[in-house]
């Protein structure tokens, strides 16, 4: 007789669909939530994109009372970060000094040579460098932002950095002369 229950109850495929679903629900689990945590790395990094480009079409822009560098490391900073009700910049997550600012200098010889200057010097300094004669000038100015992205879960395989984070950059750039 007990026998013919063991069979019964190997036979019978009652809350076999459960079983399967508690099997695969926590690898469904953890990929939405792995997909959800690279859409929001993705957004950051998307948000840094949008506020180092968007700085460089203020170029033209600045004021007598803020340098070049200034206004674009502040108008990086308020794109990245939001501006409060009242129209001023939130603080965070980013600031200024997350922001760089370049400018690069690039001479070039009709024999295609190019001697390249870069610096991060204000641009007044900037301005005071030449390039030697006979040669064609191109000056850039450059927006670098970065910023760090912790993940809602590390993955020891995926490439992080040792404070847990993963560090985002974004550059904008444009020719000014």
């Amino acid at each position: 007789m007990n026998m013919n229950k063991l069979r019964d109850l190997f036979g019978n495929e009652k809350g076999a669909a459960i079983i399967e679903l508690a099997l695969v629900a926590p690898i469904f689990a953890l990929m939405t939530v792995g997909v959800v945590d690279m859409s929001n790395a993705f957004s950051r990094k998307l948000a840094l994109e949008q506020g180092a480009q968007r700085a460089i079409e203020k170029i033209m822009q600045t004021t007598g009372n803020n340098t070049v560098e200034a206004t674009l490391k502040t108008e990086a900073v308020c794109q990245v970060n939001g501006v409060n009700a009242d129209g001023t910049c939130k603080s965070s997550p980013i600031t200024t000094s997350n922001v760089t600012v370049t400018y690069r200098l690039e001479c070039t010889v009709p024999a295609t040579t190019t001697v390249t200057a870069q610096s991060t010097v204000d641009a007044v300094a900037f301005d005071a460098l030449t390039c030697p004669s006979g040669t064609k000038e191109s000056r850039y100015i450059q927006v670098a932002v970065r910023d760090k992205y912790t993940p809602m879960f590390s993955l020891h395989f995926a490439s992080i950095n040792s404070d847990g984070s993963y560090h985002l950059s974004a550059t904008a750039g444009m020719r000014t002369q």
